[in-house]
């Protein structure tokens, strides 16, 4: 199995991938940015050959590089498992007669107006949303639907670029923080009210054969924008318990609408006084490096998963299930430069069984933007054999651990 993987270099954990190809046999194939001088000894051994190009999303050149690839030899495959990479390489893939996600899928999972759009007539419950071309039509939209809406790119990722607006004043303002009133097209969105999370799955020919089910403390729009806040987002291990049937049908659902078949899949929800509404899907894995909670907590190399199925259409082991898991981000107090921390010898020391591995930036570190998410600065991830155990247990590290912080 000859597979072409798509930025084996950057970010860091896409490694992770060709590492799982590499274990199941395949010959992979790196088509990235980075010099081949620049890799690894270990990612240089489990590429079988690098093509260098100046952007993955230069779709020309991803395209006389897959090409110049099958006139050497043949290739089975064409992978990537970034968001900004998954419209790019499905053009390229159907252009070079590759199997694999196709363009329309890509699309539809990359815009999110036509995601809705397309959703909606297959009866899935969606916020009421369109895709403004101009100021006039957010307005238009703001008339029909009320506020409070949420306006952000059409193909955002997570919150980046995303804003919430409650009235006339506060619309006009965002519509120029987007580009709107420029006519850069923008998503603008019924703001929907409830508890946030997503369900992340591995799909066999459009069946879900692994799936996860994670939850945002608080959502993701507050978290992004208060310092205070030790944001969490815990993965439960309760997947069979009879509240969350209706999430995995309604994703089940999602993805056949979608025509997504052999594929990670990352999808967000809310639920509130509305009951159970779709936000977002991504034909990729979870971003923050989330997989690698999934595979702590069952027991399994979910990497390896993935690889068997893209190869072989059939998964190896079954997610144990044994813990719950999390990540818990932690603020500076200030932007500027970390001076020290304050409480961590305690964590270890209570809770060091219970981590799974943290990330402490060192003293004179310069702190990232509250904005830049969850591993923007420091953070700490955890595992329990119970949810609720796993709750205080992060709630302990958020208040016990401080990021002491100075301006520059």
């Amino acid at each position: 199995m000859h597979v072409l993987f798509v930025e084996p270099a950057f970010p860091k954990n896409q490694r992770e991938f060709v590492r799982a190809l590499h274990s199941i046999g395949a010959r992979v194939t790196g088509i990235g940015e980075s010099s081949p001088e620049a890799l690894d000894s270990d990612l240089k051994h489990w590429l079988y050959r690098y093509e260098q190009v100046r952007s993955v999303t230069d779709e020309r050149a991803l395209l006389d590089t897959v090409r110049r690839c099958q006139a050497r030899e043949w290739v089975d495959l064409l992978e990537c498992t970034v968001e900004a990479h998954i419209l790019p390489v499905a053009r390229v893939r159907e252009a070079c007669s590759i199997p694999g996600t196709s363009e329309r899928t890509a699309f539809l999972c990359r815009d999110k107006p036509a995601m809705k759009e397309a959703l909606r007539a297959a009866g899935v419950p969606c916020a009421a949303s369109t895709g403004a071309e101009s100021a006039d039509d957010a307005r238009k939209f703001a008339e029909q639907h009320g506020f409070p809406l949420i306006l952000k790119p059409r193909a955002a990722a997570g919150a980046a670029g995303t804003y919430k607006v409650d009235d006339k004043e506060q619309l006009e303002n965002a519509m120029r923080e987007c580009g709107l009133d420029k006519g850069n097209p923008t998503a603008v969105e019924e703001y929907i009210e409830g508890h946030e999370g997503f369900y992340d799955t591995l799909t066999i020919d459009g069946v879900v054969k692994h799936d996860f089910i994670s939850h945002y403390y608080p959502n993701v729009l507050e978290a992004m924008r208060t310092r205070w806040i030790s944001p969490q987002i815990c993965v439960t291990n309760r997947m069979d318990v009879p509240e969350y049937a209706e999430l995995k049908a309604l994703g089940q659902k999602v993805i056949q609408a979608l025509g997504i078949g052999t594929s990670a899949t990352h999808m967000e929800w809310f639920f509130g006084p509305k009951g159970l509404k779709f936000s977002e899907i991504g034909c990729r894995p979870p971003g923050v490096r989330v997989w690698d909670i999934y595979s702590a907590i069952n027991e399994f190399d979910l990497y390896r998963e993935w690889a068997f199925a893209v190869c072989h259409k059939r998964t190896e082991k079954a997610p144990s299930r044994a813990f719950a898991g999390g990540m818990i981000a932690l603020r500076p107090e200030c932007d500027g430069r970390i001076t020290r921390y304050e409480g961590m010898d305690r964590v270890q020391d209570r809770l060091g069984s219970h981590i799974i591995d943290c990330h402490l930036p060192p003293p004179g570190s310069s702190t990232q933007p509250v904005g830049s998410g969850y591993m923007g600065n420091a953070w700490v991830r955890l595992k329990h054999r119970d949810y609720d155990g796993l709750r205080a247990t992060m709630n302990y590290v958020g208040e016990t651990v401080k990021v002491r912080a100075k301006p520059n």
